[in-house]
């Protein structure tokens, strides 16, 4: 890493096994990219006393067992890591194509999408179809990847209201984000399709679909081809339309 970057990334402590390593505030593949860089190279150096780390939007989280290592001594090994940079691994990206079965019962909320946009339905569906995004950092529930890059046509406020069961599979969108959901939960996105993938699943290995730093690219599928992919997926003959990716799409 440049020196001028490695001034700007700030490390605090957060509580008694916390560190957080911030490298900005602005949410973008290239700070993003730094982030899944860090955090291979971290974890490939196998530091005793760490238990977990977490990437996420504009940080990684480090947790550690304090009786095995010190916060300072850390601290001097993950600005070690910080100033290698330039020289470590990054994992493969990898770009997924996700099936998608657009509007009806699947995606209740299209129609209302399309409506307060001032797009058709079809307009909607094209446009999210149309690039690949980033899967910035999973959380919320078990495997939900944020999904950032959603065209400025389609961006509109989260529900006031979240509805208390959102079905697994279902893919919506929420502010600058899109996303399916991995597992049944409550949720305030808008709901426009459904996929048959299941974003967490534990009789995998990983049972996480998607990693951070992969890319996701919708595909439009009808609903019988739907509900026949969703019975090749519990059968175990489903083959995932998954490539790696030679350079960052961007």
């Amino acid at each position: 890493m440049k020196k001028s970057e490695f001034a700007a990334v700030q490390i605090k402590c957060v509580g008694e096994s916390g560190v957080v390593i911030e490298f900005g505030t602005q949410i973008m593949p290239e700070l993003n990219r730094k982030i899944q860089g860090f955090t291979n190279s971290l974890r490939q150096a196998k530091m005793a006393g760490i238990f977990d780390i977490v990437p996420a939007y504009c940080s990684v989280t480090v947790y550690f067992d304090p009786l095995a290592v010190t916060y300072e001594a850390l601290k001097k090994r993950l600005q070690q890591v910080l100033r290698d940079m330039d020289s470590c691994s990054r994992l493969p990206q990898r770009l997924l194509s996700v099936p998608v079965c657009y509007g009806g019962v699947l995606g209740p909320d299209l129609d209302y999408v399309a409506r307060t946009t001032g797009l058709s339905a079809e307009e909607v569906i094209q446009k999210h179809i149309d690039k690949a995004y980033l899967v910035y950092m999973l959380g919320f529930t078990p495997g939900f990847a944020y999904l950032g890059g959603l065209p400025e046509a389609l961006i509109l406020p989260r529900q006031s209201e979240p509805r208390s069961r959102v079905p697994v599979g279902s893919v919506g969108i929420g502010g600058g984000q899109t996303g399916f959901y991995p597992v049944e939960s409550p949720g305030e996105w808008w709901l426009i399709g459904r996929t048959p993938l299941r974003g967490f699943d534990a009789r995998r290995t990983p049972p996480f679909l998607l990693e951070p730093g992969d890319y996701v690219q919708f595909s439009r599928i009808s609903q019988a081809e739907y509900f026949s992919l969703r019975r090749q997926i519990e059968a175990g003959q489903y083959k995932l339309q998954l490539q790696e990716l030679k350079e960052a799409k961007r």
